[in-house]
């Protein structure tokens, strides 16, 4: 597909924005497991963090092409930076939109898309990633309020974030259909939030990742997003828009490794010859130049059907899975090319190689996007409309945005 005026103007934006307040001061933060405390504000003075919300609910109003655009200029440079927008646009601000009110997009979500605020995404626990039935988070329903007990681990943006996006059972027994979502506004939790950043990461060093502990926090009920009940899918519909983000973010990850490799074998010499010339080193760049075009084209085709309304499950999780999977090996082979230059820290392909390594465990591992692959080949599962709760988006004239009511993760054969 080719981008519109809009879409080019906005991508040379983000990519002179990411040169300039990024890549001066990445390896530094990297090394130094350093997050940028003032990341947000400097993405929000672009409009960046509610990009693909409607202008009457504080976002830019551009559309999921675009976000997709911010996500893989922004890793190129810094897969931090993206992490910290994907949380918030592709998995917080997507649940609050899609499952939200009218009055709670007025309250929650404008402040959150204008940049004023910064949201995070609390699902994993400590005995709960990929099987949410093992969700053991408690949600205590108390007049106007609920109180919220329990631990969440591996939130990105977690001690940094405003609002947290928090699933929680209310009745355990009731297995899935317990699980239910809370916009969690840090000021009002009380002690009963507390947060701490987890340190010594193999990578993404300088992005915040936090442990959340939940005692008693306080939630007023009219922050329940949903119903009570509907949090996993509410949790599904925010997966299949978080993984739209990390594949496209991973595109940036590749084409980083092309773009560092490229000008390394066409300026480092053996013998007199660059080692472009070898035909080895062909062979690693070239399936770098292969990749980026399959990445891109994936992770496009996944953001038109976003814009069209219709269901992309699939389509994201399978960019998901090859585009993470291509940038670790791209990753790997950009080390190789430079040799022992590549084992210094000193050269981003070291970087970037830890960084991508995350891409195929969060947003659901690889193995849990295989499955999902095999059981769409399978038929075991479909791309079938259900009900959603907002129609349109971000056009607001197709019938079912995407990921709304996901079916449940099934072990393979499972009816």
């Amino acid at each position: 597909m080719e981008l519109t005026e809009e879409h080019r103007q906005f991508e040379a934006a983000i990519r002179e924005f990411a040169r300039r307040e990024l890549a001066p001061e990445i390896s530094a933060r990297d090394r130094n497991s350093q997050p940028d405390p003032e990341l947000f504000a400097k993405l929000a003075s672009l409009g960046v963090p509610g990009v693909s919300i409607p202008q009457r609910y504080g976002g830019a109003g551009l559309d999921w092409i675009a976000l997709g655009i911010a996500c893989e200029e922004l890793e190129y440079v810094d897969a931090s930076c993206r992490t910290a927008l994907s949380v918030h646009a592709g998995l917080c601000l997507t649940g609050i939109y899609q499952w939200g009110t009218e009055e709670q997009r007025q309250r929650l979500l404008r402040p959150l898309a204008e940049g004023r605020r910064q949201g995070c995404f609390a699902l994993t626990e400590p005995d709960a990633g990929s099987d949410v039935r093992a969700l053991s988070t408690r949600a205590i329903r108390e007049g106007d309020a609920y109180r919220l007990r329990g631990q969440k681990v591996w939130i990105s943006m977690g001690d940094l974030a405003d609002t947290l996006l928090v699933f929680a059972t209310v009745d355990p027994s009731l297995g899935l259909g317990g699980i239910t979502a809370f916009a969690v506004d840090r000021a009002v939790a009380g002690p009963g939030l507390r947060t701490e950043p987890i340190h010594d990461k193999y990578g993404l060093r300088a992005s915040d990742t936090a442990i959340v502990y939940l005692d008693d926090a306080l939630v007023p009920a009219s922050n329940r997003i949903g119903e009570e009940g509907e949090g996993f899918k509410v949790a599904m519909s925010c997966l299949d828009s978080g993984r739209y983000c990390v594949a496209s973010g991973a595109a940036g990850t590749i084409r980083a490794c092309l773009d560092l490799s490229v000008g390394y074998a066409r300026q480092r010499q053996v013998q007199g010859v660059e080692i472009g010339r070898f035909q080895l080193v062909q062979q690693m760049i070239a399936g770098m130049a292969r990749d980026y075009d399959i990445a891109r084209l994936l992770w496009m085709r996944a953001g038109w059907l976003k814009n069209e309304g219709r269901r992309s499950s699939r389509e994201s999780a399978l960019a998901k899975w090859v585009n993470s999977e291509r940038a670790n090996r791209c990753a790997d082979d950009a080390l190789q090319v430079h040799g022992a230059t590549g084992f210094s820290e000193e050269c981003p392909a070291a970087r970037y190689l830890r960084n991508s390594r995350a891409t195929l465990i969060y947003e659901g591992t690889r193995e849990v996007q295989t499955q999902l692959a095999a059981e769409y080949a399978l038929g075991y599962r479909e791309d079938r409309k259900v009900r959603c709760p907002l129609p349109g988006w971000p056009n607001e004239q197709a019938s079912v945005p995407d990921g709304a009511g996901s079916p449940e993760l099934r072990p393979p054969g499972a009816g």
